[in-house]
């Protein structure tokens, strides 16, 4: 039974995720048929051709490696404004032959013409008029700019789906019932290790001593009527050493216990006791936070800021992947992982024994709403091959364009995206290496499911 339900979370992980991906690749193709541009492939995954149909002049299609998907558009790549008259020109059957200039010898020049000529070789001149490149820059901002923009959707509606109901599971509201009391007093370093016999004789936490329990819910604090969990907090803390008069309701009865609060033990090794803030020794019950709209666009708004800080630190994170796959150092729990490592998490997280069905569900969802999220940000970096690449091109073209008219200046023409496919190769290269790293590290070295 347990290898069926890590099955079925892996299955449905992935497709979640394959649907995801042919959603982020419509999110390109409807807006650039829509302003009559003229897409001839549509297809889930990268490789050999699983299966393929043509419908009208799009072939749509499945293939055998499920990492990405991609549209194909005609003209992305304008001709070079000085080579157009030489390299453009008609056969006998009426095809446009693209011809590749003899000065172009260098390595990055070369790839560039090479790149160009295989663009140009599938037009036809009935495609003059619904060319991407000459697509005005708002056209290709909406049509480059749908596909992430589709992800970062999916994201919000599973996002604000599980927060109105079942609440964000990272963020906590404490309540003012106690769930848990520590017997000793710890440093916070070591407040997960359990207290020794020793320990708790010699330090017993001032709510330990008094006989405070879980599941009792605090009423008052000195005398001052407790509303939520972080009047306590502050109340406790300002409390220094001083007296404390913790009145408690217990299976319906209301019980008061004298105690005096203790010194608040340092979070780090070194690090001094703060002998003016004041420690009870309690844990709190909490639940998942509950928000609509706008809590779930609050909640976004921080992971985005989180996101950019991780793609900032990406390259040094799979670097310790890779030095934990030859077992120079541990794997970072809260590392990245690829899609492999994903798929794994659904079926930990589906076999595991002690999460309800509910929380099973919420986790999945939540881990689909993840990597979409991510996906999303992350094609929004503005570098080629990446969709933010070709938006960064698109914007520079308007504020060029528009900066020619303030100044009464002859038009400078579309960008050419062209000239910056050594950047794309190198980018497209890492973005590969860092892939194939994850993936053999979600392999050899797997992220687990915290038990």
């Amino acid at each position: 039974m347990t290898a069926l339900l890590y099955l079925l979370g892996v299955v449905v992980f992935t497709v979640a995720i394959l649907a995801s991906i042919g959603l982020h690749e419509l999110g390109h193709m409807i807006p650039a048929k829509k302003f009559g541009g003229k897409v001839t492939q549509y297809f889930i995954g990268f490789g050999p051709t699983v299966w393929s149909k043509q419908v009208g002049e799009t072939e749509y299609g499945v293939k055998a490696i499920p990492l990405g998907g991609y549209v194909k558009i005609v003209g992305m790549l304008p001709p070079a404004a000085v080579e157009l008259a030489d390299r453009v020109e008609v056969d006998a059957d009426g095809n446009q032959v693209v011809r590749v200039r003899k000065s172009n010898t260098g390595m990055f020049t070369q790839l560039i013409s090479d790149a160009r000529a295989a663009e140009w070789e599938t037009i036809r001149p009935e495609d003059a008029d619904r060319l991407f490149y000459t697509f005005p820059w708002w056209k290709k901002v909406i049509v480059m700019g749908g596909g992430p923009t589709v992800n970062l959707v999916i994201a919000f509606l599973i996002f604000s789906a599980v927060f109105a109901t079942y609440g964000n599971p990272g963020d906590r509201t404490a309540e003012t019932t106690i769930d848990e009391v520590s017997a000793c007093v710890l440093p916070g370093y070591e407040d997960s290790r359990v207290c020794t016999d020793e320990e708790v004789a010699e330090r017993p936490t001032p709510a330990y001593a008094a006989g405070l329990k879980a599941g009792d819910r605090i009423v008052s604090f000195n005398g001052t009527e407790i509303v939520s969990w972080a009047q306590v907090q502050r109340l406790v803390k300002e409390n220094g050493t001083d007296r404390a008069e913790v009145v408690v309701e217990r299976d319906g009865a209301r019980l008061a216990f004298d105690t005096e609060t203790a010194v608040r033990p340092p979070d780090r090794k070194g690090q001094k006791a703060d002998e003016k803030v004041g420690f009870l020794g309690v844990i709190p019950r909490s639940h998942p936070t509950t928000g609509g709209i706008l809590y779930t666009v609050d909640q976004m708004g921080q992971m985005t800021v989180e996101v950019v800080k991780s793609l900032a630190t990406l390259p040094a994170k799979v670097w310790g992947v890779a030095k934990a796959i030859v077992g120079v150092e541990e794997r970072d729990p809260m590392g990245p992982v690829s899609i492999v490592g994903g798929g794994r998490l659904a079926g930990e997280t589906a076999a595991h024994d002690e999460i309800p069905v509910q929380g099973k569900i919420v986790s999945l969802l939540m881990l689909v709403a993840g990597f979409n999220f991510f996906i999303g940000m992350f094609n929004f970096v503005p570098l080629l091959p990446l969709d933010g690449g070709h938006i960064a091109g698109a914007l520079w073209e308007a504020v060029r364009r528009g900066w020619a008219r303030l100044r009464r200046r002859p038009d400078p023409g579309y960008v050419d995206v062209a000239k910056l496919l050594p950047v794309a190769y190198v980018v497209g290269l890492a973005i590969l290496v860092m892939g194939i790293v994850l993936i053999v590290g979600d392999l050899v070295v797997p992220v687990h499911l915290e038990s």
